[in-house]
């Protein structure tokens, strides 16, 4: 569930880039760092390992200013690769709003992918979350290479919950503003829900009586959405 604090008057909502290793998760985060404006983003934290090219994890907080009254941020992460680091994988996901499952589509990664998957759904599972009930997005990246799975392949192999999906390129940045603004609509749209029928947190520290009911909170995601919209 994001992190709203009251107090300060932020929102911050954390999505998560899952997938096998050198599929292109840290490349998304790379480029969308790039291509986004440098007040918009902070700069990205990483720490790598011998073994694996993939970094541990990146943060991106990425600002929409204020809306009603509240400073909004998505922070982006990504995750090891390899299943060898799956402790860590699994640290980064608490907490996750959103998952963006970025998939090789070079033929003969598809027992990767499938394995990455599985992986991701059994560590939302410990969370307590449904992964099939989650804001998920897939990705289907590396679009530009010659021997690539079709989309239909790929949809039938690794989306039977029906997620909705992007297709990417991701060291050109194709695909990538597409994806982001799939997963944070979709993320949302999903909290949105949750805060319409759930009250602010009991540890909320005194505030405005119109910030502290769900119809409050409710109308505030549907600002945010508009404003992701624009």
């Amino acid at each position: 569930m994001a992190n709203i604090n009251y107090a300060n008057k932020e929102i911050i909502i954390k999505i998560v880039y899952y997938g096998p290793g050198m599929s292109g998760k840290t490349t998304n985060l790379q480029v969308i760092h790039q291509m986004v404006p440098q007040d918009a983003a902070s700069k990205m934290i990483s720490l790598a390992t011998e073994q694996d090219r993939t970094l541990f994890f990146d943060l991106l907080p990425l600002s929409l200013g204020s809306v009603k009254g509240f400073n909004t941020k998505f922070q982006l992460y990504t995750v090891p690769g390899q299943v060898y680091y799956n402790t860590t994988r699994k640290l980064v996901l608490n907490g996750v709003d959103g998952v963006v499952f970025v998939a090789d589509s070079q033929q003969g990664k598809m027992p990767e992918n499938k394995e990455s998957l599985e992986n991701l759904k059994e560590n939302l599972a410990e969370y307590g979350i449904d992964m099939s009930k989650f804001a998920v997005v897939m990705q289907y990246n590396k679009r530009d290479l010659p021997n690539v799975y079709s989309i239909d392949e790929l949809q039938r192999e690794l989306n039977p919950y029906g997620f909705p999906y992007s297709e990417a390129v991701a060291f050109k940045g194709t695909g990538l503003m597409e994806t982001l603004k799939l997963i944070s609509k979709l993320t949302l749209a999903r909290i949105g829900q949750k805060t319409g029928t759930t009250a602010a947190p009991a540890e909320a520290p005194a505030q405005p009586a119109a910030q502290s009911t769900p119809q409050a909170s409710s109308e505030f995601f549907k600002s945010l959405q508009n404003k992701m919209n624009k």
